[in-house]
């Protein structure tokens, strides 16, 4: 007898006056429909993982209709191929596309934000700092998801990618004889479409073969970041030439002096040469530039050479303040394990007191030892009372008035040295806090009661247009910031150097931004500014277009050799 469901769909079938479906086909029937869209899944799936752009500026329904010619060979190889070996080739190569796809995806993000490609050696380190940053700005229910979801969705590509060009590999095989009629009219299609080199309205080509490419460039990574590190193993094991310097004879030139050494986040140099952004900045420096020479203060203006661009900060800091080229996690592991003399290590032994203000850290930091830092500030106990700016948590100005609270005016007779790295600027440089009075910001609670005028993240995002004008406001504060300190708390005993990390994100400089960033040196002792005479450096805050241009892992030695006596 018929199960109980199936006596009624008979039944229903017969008073319709149709003849009744035997409930066994009736099965089959919803298994091929079922079977066929897993198998238009499957082509779209791996179709779209085959000819998707390498760069989000070409992302487009336009560029998604190409000929992608692994397709060609491997359908074609599929073809001469026998079973178990198609088996196996057409999972190792869906695995392999799909592995491709999680890299590409990952390449895109490095290159909007990084303007580098991901290095498929020692980047994944890095996805574990865009963790820490999902952290800052949604908690750590936001993190923890973050990472559940990115593991799940790189580990299912993979294995989806595989699976898909298995069962695509099948249907080709069972249906060869229309596999070989069509194969060779799209092969000349590519042919014809690669020798005019056939385009549609994006720059994209119709005949593609970019995952073969991006295999190749992936394979290729791996031999050069390699050598690129042995190359910084091979300049680390040089002998350095301060290593054995007693304290005594280091930066005496500077005797007495509290040095104030500021990385102004993402302050590069299209900040002051880019049209778009330039004029907001240059007036900013220029102004500048007369107050702090109306206070008795001089200064000079040069260009450093970044290891990093878009991000990666505490690899430029690493790179400036050891003389190392650090480019990548591995290399600054490998740093910080080291007994290697930083600058805030040479103040140090020459008896300055050195201190760490770092706003954006929220938890102990492991690297304050190596570094050479007596005493560290972060969020925890900078004392700030009032709401999150731009990311992250403590205006500049803050950061700067607690500094000026909790060391320049208590009451020691050490010099000191102090390493301040700003956040204001970080990316998403929105929303961007008031300039206030230096006695108003307090513990910063008046925050709390000043109207943010800024429009929303998702509006400046959405246009390219409001993300450059806001990144310019950004850095216009952090410079104002700086400049106001001076004004306001320097005396004949300050010494402040002040730079960029890095260059901004390529939404802001554009794909050829360059990795050059402005570095300025203010002192109001003549003494100070006669000793880099030889530096050839422009005079004022805001660097020419033919200003020196230094490598960012030359400023340690140069340093030193200049002020040591």
């Amino acid at each position: 007898m018929l199960p109980a469901d199936d006596r009624v769909a008979a039944h229903d079938d017969r008073l319709a006056g149709a003849p009744p479906v035997p409930p066994a086909r009736r099965r089959r029937a919803v298994g091929h429909v079922v079977g066929h869209v897993v198998t238009v899944l499957a082509f779209l799936l791996v179709y779209a993982a085959l000819v998707v752009p390498n760069e989000f500026t070409q992302l487009s329904v336009a560029a998604m209709v190409r000929i992608p010619l692994e397709a060609l060979v491997g359908v074609l190889l599929v073809l001469v191929l026998p079973h178990r070996a198609r088996v196996v080739l057409a999972l190792l190569a869906g695995g392999l596309l799909g592995f491709l796809t999680v890299v590409r995806a990952l390449d895109m993000g490095f290159m909007r934000i990084l303007a580098r490609h991901f290095d498929p050696v020692f980047d994944w380190a890095q996805l574990g700092n865009a963790l820490t940053f999902v952290r800052s700005s949604s908690g750590d229910l936001g993190a923890i998801a973050a990472a559940l979801g990115g593991a799940l969705l790189g580990v299912g590509m993979i294995v989806a990618t595989a699976l898909a060009v298995l069962r695509l590999s099948t249907l080709v095989s069972r249906h060869r004889h229309g596999t070989l009629r069509v194969v060779p009219v799209l092969g000349a299609a590519w042919l014809a479409c690669f020798a005019v080199g056939a385009q549609f309205v994006v720059p994209v080509p119709v005949a593609s073969w970019g995952t073969a490419s991006m295999a190749y460039r992936t394979a290729a990574q791996v031999p050069w970041t390699l050598g690129q590190y042995q190359a910084f193993l091979d300049q680390a094991a040089e002998p350095d030439p301060f290593a054995a310097v007693p304290g005594t004879d280091l930066l005496g030139g500077l005797a007495g002096k509290d040095v104030v050494l500021t990385f102004v986040e993402s302050y590069g140099r299209a900040a002051v040469e880019n049209p778009e952004l330039a004029p907001v900045i240059d007036a900013v420096l220029d102004d500048g530039t007369r107050r702090l020479e109306a206070a008795g203060f001089a200064s000079r203006s040069a260009f450093l050479t970044s290891p990093t661009a878009g991000g990666g900060s505490w690899l430029a800091h690493a790179t400036l303040l050891s003389g190392l080229w650090v480019t990548n996690q591995q290399s600054y592991h490998t740093l910080v394990d080291s007994d290697r003399m930083t600058l805030n290590g040479a103040f140090q032994r020459a008896d300055w007191d050195t201190v760490g203000v770092m706003p954006g850290l929220t938890s102990a930091w492991p690297e304050e030892a190596f570094y050479g830092i007596d005493r560290l500030y972060d969020f925890r106990n900078l004392g700030y009372r009032g709401q999150s700016f731009s990311g992250f948590h403590t205006p500049d100005q803050y950061t700067l008035s607690a500094f000026e609270r909790l060391e320049r005016s208590a009451p020691d007779n050490a010099p000191l040295m102090a390493e301040i790295p700003l956040v204001t600027s970080h990316f998403p440089w929105v929303p961007v806090p008031p300039s206030l009075p230096w006695d108003s910001v307090g513990d910063g609670s008046i925050y709390d009661t000043l109207p943010v005028t800024d429009e929303s993240m998702e509006a400046v995002w959405s246009d390219p247009v409001k993300i450059r004008a806001q990144y310019a406001r950004s850095i216009g504060y952090s410079l104002e910031s700086v400049i106001s300190y001076v004004e306001t708390h320097g005396d004949d005993d300050l010494v402040l150097v002040f730079l960029g990390d890095h260059q901004p994100a390529p939404i802001v400089t554009g794909e050829q931004g360059g990795r050059d960033v402005p570095i300025t040196i203010v002192a109001k002792d003549p003494a100070v500014l006669d000793q880099v005479a030889g530096w050839d450096w422009d005079a004022g805050l805001n660097p020419g277009p033919a200003a020196p241009v230094w490598r960012m892992d030359d400023f340690r030695d140069k340093f030193l050799t200049t002020f040591s006596r």
